[in-house]
């Protein structure tokens, strides 16, 4: 609720100027104002300002708090199903419309619109996940698929399910990603052979393997571009 000194006018007020500001140079802009107005509009008759504050401090910034898993938004105190649901919509969108600029062009002339992509979608997530991405004779990007969710630290990852897949899909070519939650995108010795064993599988039938990209907060790793692959 609002705020008992907070008289409803004076609300309504500032919720007036922050809408004023968004429309004038949305990136003028704090995260917390940002995100204060988002809550704002799924809780129009709460003061959500320390409420954003708690948000953007508990998931560690703006990209962490977008990709929170729902559950964990609405362990944090005042989050509700709407609140959480404008949260991930949000993401959603951003997801889409980043993933529109990826699909644009072949992803090897389009790197860094597909290394944006990644970050957005991975970077910041809490548990690892292998994803496939597929692509056709033209190196367009078809299908972004999620082939294993794990833990803080692992993902299995099945060579056989990988190339079925591919097969099923009719890809060209692959490229293989997953994160690091630690935010270290170092390659470990695992990465490394399940990536080799994978290309080895695909090259009989005619399935390349483009790269394996490790995503971490503290930025990505290309194994094809450390010469591991």
């Amino acid at each position: 609720m609002l705020d008992a000194d907070t008289p409803v006018t004076d609300a309504r007020g500032h919720r007036a100027r922050l809408r004023a500001r968004l429309f004038a140079d949305a990136e003028g802009l704090h995260d917390h104002e940002l995100i204060e107005y988002l809550l704002a509009v799924a809780l129009p008759r709460q003061d959500t300002k320390d409420l954003a504050k708690r948000l953007l401090h508990e998931f560690g910034g703006i990209g962490g708090l977008l990709a929170a898993d729902p559950q964990a938004l609405a362990r944090v105190s005042g989050m509700g199903e709407i609140s959480t649901a404008a949260v991930k919509i949000v993401h959603a969108a951003s997801l889409r419309m980043i993933r529109a600029r990826a699909r644009a062009a072949p992803v090897l002339a389009n790197w860094q619109a597909l290394a944006d992509y990644l970050h957005a979608a991975l970077a910041h997530d809490t548990v690892e996940e292998f994803h496939v991405l597929h692509l056709n004779t033209r190196n367009m990007l078809m299908r972004d698929e999620t082939m294993s969710r794990g833990t803080i630290d692992e993902a299995p990852v099945h060579v056989r399910e990988v190339i079925r897949r591919a097969l099923d899909l009719g890809s060209a070519a692959l490229i293989l990603v997953h994160n690091h939650p630690s935010g270290d995108p170092s390659p470990s010795r695992a990465d490394i052979d399940v990536t080799r064993a994978i290309i080895a599988a695909g090259a009989p039938l005619n399935i390349t393997v483009h790269d394996h990209i490790i995503v971490g907060v503290g930025g990505q790793v290309s194994l094809r571009a450390k010469g591991l692959i």
